[in-house]
């Protein structure tokens, strides 16, 4: 079994199936058919490239409850879930190949006799597009659907953890009449492949999502040849609740998107700023919406599955004792779950930490877990300069009665997001992506399909 990398059940431990461990001579092998492919995928009419997106658009919602219940048992999500990931990856894929369409160049007027500027944009590349265990589907989505329709081939390296669902993408795709070529896969270790598909001279561009350091190390590699990169990564998002906030409203969204995918996302709500005259009712709430979440297998009607593997569990137990040591309250959660339907999972509750301040991990690290720190704030100053205190910028969220208060607050976030008064997840036609250690770059909308070409300016005399 050296040559294969055994995927597992993370509600049960069982190995579901079994995935090639690739090589660097099989990253060559990839990104040459990636390569050759180029030559004719970025002469395709946009038309055309809309055309066979939409089809892999209607096919991926037609083969959906087939995926949903293979993306269940690879990542242990209830399935409900695992069925709005696949539907919401099918609306991206329209809305890219829609704002495919409408991608322009332009004439400046010069005024000059004789002679015109003309500037275009053309596509960058070969990208390699590696994604994290989380939701495997759509963050491969949000590249390979924008970077596509600007004609660049992809190369994707899903996460071991979750590969199943990307194979079974990229047969899709090619059901869909895609040249061989333009979309492949690789499954394997990143510490044994990453730095061949990063380093490799067809490769023009890496889109990844992951983990602030692994993205770092892409971005120096990623340097020394002057390629490409978009790059996703950790979060620490804070969210600020006012005195004046309706709980009736904020209380369901904090509780949904923090917890939501077992806490297993990077701009989830991680740590939130109470304000002092509202901090225990809100504790209060938290807690009963918390307690309210019943964790169990995909297929049981549970609200939250398992952490993925031991790696990501031991970080939520790490920054619950963590707090608990440096004087923190453990309101509800905190420790594994355990009798017939968990011990052979990684399962951990909804957790809520009082009492947090800066010394702790759960309010200043990215737990990617169900646990979140609360603490209290005096005034808005104090709470903007508590939520800026972190190396991450991926998101924030602000919940106030008043309005200009709300947005002073959310201009004064150092992030690239911001909700007011409800969250939801990202839009497909709006830029997504961070500031400072969350990443470089934007995904979705227009911007993200910008973000794979480069423009050109050539100047006609005539």
């Amino acid at each position: 079994m050296e040559n294969w990398i055994r995927v597992t059940n993370p509600c049960t431990g069982e190995i579901i199936d079994t995935v090639p461990r690739s090589t660097p001579d099989d990253v060559h092998a990839a990104l040459e058919a990636a390569g050759s492919a180029f030559r004719h995928w970025r002469k395709q009419p946009v038309a055309e490239r809309a055309r066979l997106q939409h089809e892999a658009a209607r096919l991926l919602r037609g083969q959906a409850t087939e995926l949903a219940h293979l993306l269940a048992r690879e990542l242990g999500r209830p399935l409900s879930g695992c069925l709005t990931e696949l539907s919401r990856s099918a609306d991206l894929l329209d809305f890219y190949a829609e704002e495919g369409l409408r991608l322009k160049g332009e004439i400046p007027q010069h005024n000059l006799p004789g002679e015109k500027a003309l500037v275009v944009r053309e596509p960058v590349g070969v990208v390699v597009a590696i994604t994290s265990f989380n939701y495997p589907i759509t963050l491969l989505i949000m590249k390979l659907g924008a970077a596509l329709m600007a004609g660049c081939p992809v190369v994707a390296k899903p996460s071991e953890d979750t590969p199943l669902t990307t194979l079974k993408l990229a047969e899709l795709f090619g059901q869909a009449g895609y040249p061989a070529g333009v979309f492949n896969v690789l499954t394997g270790y990143g510490h044994e492949i990453g730095h061949a598909l990063v380093e490799h001279p067809i490769t023009a561009k890496i889109a990844f999502t992951g983990g602030t350091g692994t993205g770092k190390r892409i971005g120096e590699v990623a340097a020394r040849h002057n390629k490409r990169v978009t790059l996703e990564l950790g979060g620490q998002s804070p969210a600020l609740v006012c005195a004046d906030a309706d709980l009736s409203v904020a209380v369901p969204a904090l509780v949904r998107h923090a917890f939501a995918n077992t806490g297993q996302f990077c701009y989830r709500v991680n740590r939130i700023y109470a304000h002092e005259s509202i901090y225990e009712t809100l504790l209060d709430k938290l807690v009963a919406g918390a307690e309210a979440l019943r964790v169990g297998h995909p297929l049981s009607g549970a609200d939250l599955g398992p952490l993925i593997n031991d790696k990501i569990y031991r970080n939520s137990e790490q920054q619950v004792a963590d707090a608990l040591g440096k004087g923190g309250v453990l309101k509800t959660g905190g420790s594994r779950l355990t009798g017939p339907d968990y011990d052979r999972g990684w399962f951990f509750p909804p957790t809520i930490l009082a009492n947090g301040d800066h010394s702790m991990q759960i309010m200043t690290e990215e737990t990617f877990g169900p646990v979140l720190g609360v603490m209290p704030f005096r005034t808005l100053d104090e709470a903007v300069e508590l939520a800026n205190d972190s190396v991450y910028g991926l998101a924030g969220y602000v919940f106030s009665g008043n309005l200009g208060t709300a947005l002073h607050l959310a201009e004064s976030l150092e992030a690239g997001s911001v909700w007011i008064n409800n969250i939801h997840r990202s839009y497909h036609d709006v830029p997504f992506g961070g500031v400072k250690q969350s990443g470089i770059g934007r995904e979705k909308g227009r911007y993200g399909i910008e973000a794979y070409t480069e423009l050109k300016t050539i100047y006609l005399t005539y």
